[in-house]
């Protein structure tokens, strides 16, 4: 009991006590005179007997008693209870009883005296410490009760009893308790009793808390369920219904669901208690593990994540003990990376190390060897040989971990598969090789090759321009921060075309074939033909123009000079017609004159009829109407022959080829009739309309005939012939037209350069005949070739594309 707790207990010392003491005062203020004198006497005798008596009693009691007055001083206490106070009678009797208690239980001692004399007669029980003389500690239950003295004065008798060991009991209980209790709240472990069948339980501080239960509430196996997450309610009923129909201990863990919502994760384990009335109780413990949960999860979710990561980075962890010379932690990854299944955890070190390659396994020793003896980290690539015949390069790091003895004794790092790396390099190698190949081989076309290639920024100012190792190809000097329209010389005599190229670069499309005049390294003028097109960064930013130049001198020198030549085989060409043409004078005239003389001869005839009596109206007009044909048919010879020898541009039209040749056979009839040569038309009736100029047709007609008509001038032994054919080819696509003569035909060297200007067998021939008519021919996109027959002569073939079907022939 603590200071100031007080109750009533016996009072048979004080009684004894007072009762001494009464008989003393008696004793000392007794009558001595008479009979009576004897009996007091007696009685003094029986008094002090009793006196001694009781003071043995008082004396050796082990019970201490003290007797103070209303000031506190020790005025009596008995030898056992100064012995326990390691005292002497004589030490206490006189002192303050105070300075047997603690200073900070004086107040308490004064309190206890104060209200033993406000209530003379009554006792009162309290518990409180005092001090012994060597300081140790000596707890006493005190009975006291203040008591009158003879005189009226009150005196306090107090009895006490020693209750050190309970009281260290009772402090060690509560001690355990406290640390029970705080070992529970540090521990998340609370302690329960169960009684399953009426549902009643005990709780300890700790499982009020887990629970967030208040602790005035009446714990209750109802409350517990109602907290138990609904998920494992069932799973909880079943396990307790078990436990204790089978009398047996359990062990589970489950979840609380909490008013706030968040759930909590409990260990709960219990002992099965059976009482002798057969009832069977649960006591055990209950352990919050959310913490641990939690930490657990997120352990588990961080290895997860880690290995993961691992797999998906080919990176994978180890430990290797030094001193045992064995793995202390592998990762799963690196049993993948070596070709295990990652559940084989036992696969010794060496299995490991026997998938190394043997020269890099050897360098790994080494460098571990050395990593340890310089307590240094270190990096280094191997090789791996799997099962499957694969190779995988490997980057590994290493870094000791010094122990206390300050020796190195582990190694942790980590095993990286650069595989994919080392073949993307490699093939990064080969490409940047390749690429180096490729654009020396550019540099090399560029520079040999007779075009160059230019590049200008966004402002269209030359920024690149190619090499050239031939300085006579090379584009002129200078040209770089100068714009195209800068460098050419005609820029002002074609304003109109540098404006629109200015146009198309502005519009940011490509061009092509821009001509334009320039002049080269050496001054002199030169043609450039240049092409382009823009480009941009990634971003779609315009970042100029790339493009090729070339000199196009030689070949504009060389399509003048065909124009040229065209031009003189035209005026040739007109000079061979008007030759043919005075060759052709007296056919022509004949011709001409065949026409007139019947014109004549029909006007003579109608004027005979006219001028019979009566006249022949009917016989006269059938002169007129002669008259009038044959002069249409001189004028047609006319018209014929200033057409052959007019000097007029190529007129295509639709023609039907059939009647070319039949107006061209006519020109020429006199010459078949002078050298006595006959001519055999084989026409084909349905021949479509070609596109051509009927006149330089029949130009090369009379070409292919005169020529024909000399061939068979030797011809004594044999028909002097000349056979004319009209057909389709067999592709269908082409019309000929053959001239084949029975003469002298064509000797192999002939044959070969009878085309060639100047070329000739005649002795007074130009050479130009079959040249032009060639050229003329493939001015119609056709071919005129030349053939020997299989006996005698010579056949010329002209081939004409006939027009598509679609095609409008108007």
């Amino acid at each position: 009991m603590m200071p100031g707790q007080i109750m009533k207990i016996g009072n048979s010392a004080a009684q004894f006590l007072l009762g001494g003491l009464a008989a003393l005062r008696s004793f000392g203020n007794g009558e001595k005179d008479g009979p009576a004198v004897a009996e007091v006497s007696r009685q003094n005798t029986d008094l002090r007997e009793a006196m001694k008596q009781w003071r043995e009693v008082f004396e050796h009691n082990p019970v201490m008693y003290f007797m103070v007055d209303a000031a506190g001083t020790v005025l009596n206490v008995n030898t056992f209870g100064a012995e326990q106070l390691g005292y002497t009678t004589d030490e206490l009797i006189g002192q303050s009883v105070l300075n047997v208690f603690f200073a900070e239980d004086h107040d308490f001692v004064r309190q206890c005296v104060a209200l033993c004399l406000t209530t003379v007669g009554q006792s009162h029980t309290w518990e409180i410490r005092k001090f012994r003389k060597d300081g140790s500690v000596l707890w006493v239950r005190e009975n006291a009760k203040a008591m009158l003295r003879g005189d009226g004065t009150p005196i306090l008798l107090v009895a006490c009893e020693n209750i050190t060991q309970r009281r260290e009991t009772e402090d060690a209980l509560r001690q355990s308790e406290a640390y029970l209790a705080q070992a529970q709240e540090l521990s998340h472990t609370g302690s329960f009793g169960l009684n399953f069948a009426t549902g009643e339980a005990v709780w300890s501080r700790e499982t009020f808390r887990i629970f967030q239960c208040d602790p005035a509430r009446k714990p209750t196996l109802r409350f517990v369920f109602q907290r138990i997450h609904p998920e494992d309610r069932d799973t909880v009923r079943s396990t307790l219904e078990r436990a204790y129909r089978l009398a047996e201990d359990f062990d589970h863990q489950y979840r609380l669901l909490m008013p706030d919502g968040s759930v909590k994760y409990l260990h709960s384990v219990a002992r099965a208690v059976r009482h002798p009335s057969g009832r069977i109780e649960f006591v055990g413990a209950v352990t919050d593990v959310t913490v641990a949960k939690e930490a657990e999860q997120r352990l588990r979710r961080s290895e997860a994540y880690l290995s993961e990561a691992q797999r998906l980075s080919h990176t994978s962890s180890w430990s290797w003990d030094v001193r045992r010379q064995e793995f202390a932690y592998r990762s799963a990854e690196l049993y993948r990376l070596f070709g295990f299944e990652p559940d084989q955890i036992d696969v010794p070190a060496k299995a490991f190390q026997q998938r190394i390659l043997p020269d890099d396994f050897q360098r790994i020793v080494e460098m571990e060897r050395e990593a340890v003896r310089q307590k240094q980290p270190f990096q280094i690539d191997f090789r791996i040989a799997r099962p499957d015949g694969s190779i995988r390069r490997v980057h590994t790091e290493g870094h000791p971990v010094i122990g206390h003895d300050g020796e190195v004794m582990e190694i942790i790092g980590t095993h990286v598969d650069v595989t994919e790396q080392f073949a993307a390099k490699d093939a990064l190698h080969k490409a940047f090789d390749e690429l180096k190949a490729s654009e020396q081989r550019f540099r090399d076309y560029a520079e040999t090759a007779s075009d160059w290639f230019w590049e200008t920024g966004p402002d269209h100012r030359i920024t690149r321009i190619s090499e050239h190792a031939d300085t006579s190809t090379a584009p002129p000097t200078g040209l770089i921060g100068l714009t195209r329209w800068d460098i050419p010389p005609d820029a002002e005599l074609e304003p109109e075309k540098w404006e629109q190229h200015r146009a198309a670069l502005d519009a940011r499309v490509p061009f092509r074939d821009l001509i334009y005049r320039s002049r080269d390294r050496n001054g002199s003028p030169i043609y450039v033909r240049t092409s382009g097109k823009p480009f941009h960064d990634a971003q779609g930013n315009f970042l100029g123009y790339r493009g090729v130049s070339s000199d196009i001198t030689a070949a504009i020198r060389v399509e003048q000079a065909e124009e040229a030549l065209r031009k003189a085989q035209g005026e040739l060409a007109h000079v061979t017609r008007v030759t043919t043409l005075g060759e052709l004078t007296t056919s022509i005239a004949h011709e001409i004159t065949q026409p007139l003389a019947a014109v004549i001869s029909n006007a003579d005839a109608c004027i005979a009829w006219l001028d019979r009596e009566p006249a022949d109206l009917k016989a006269a007009r059938r002169s007129a109407e002669w008259i009038v044909e044959d002069a249409n048919r001189a004028t047609e010879v006319i018209r014929r022959i200033r057409a052959l020898a007019k000097k007029t541009e190529i007129e295509v039209v639709p023609l039907d080829i059939n009647q070319v040749v039949r107006e061209a056979v006519a020109l020429v009839r006199r010459e078949l009739a002078t050298h006595a040569v006959s001519v055999r038309m084989e026409l084909a009736s349905d021949l479509p309309r070609i596109c051509g100029d009927r006149i330089q047709l029949q130009q090369v007609l009379i070409n292919l005939v005169m020529n024909g008509i000399e061939a068979m001038q030797g011809n004594v032994d044999r028909a002097r012939e000349l056979a004319i054919r009209s057909c389709r080819a067999d592709d269908d696509d082409r019309l000929l037209l053959t001239v084949t003569d029975r003469g002298v035909g064509l000797a192999k060297d002939v044959k070969e350069r009878i085309f060639t200007p100047f070329f000739t067998t005649k002795s007074s021939g130009l050479g130009m005949g079959l040249s032009i008519c060639r050229s003329i021919i493939e001015a119609h996109a056709g071919r005129l070739s030349a053939f020997q027959n299989e006996g005698r002569g010579a056949t010329f073939q002209i081939a004409l594309p006939l027009p598509l079907p679609h095609k409008d022939m108007s």
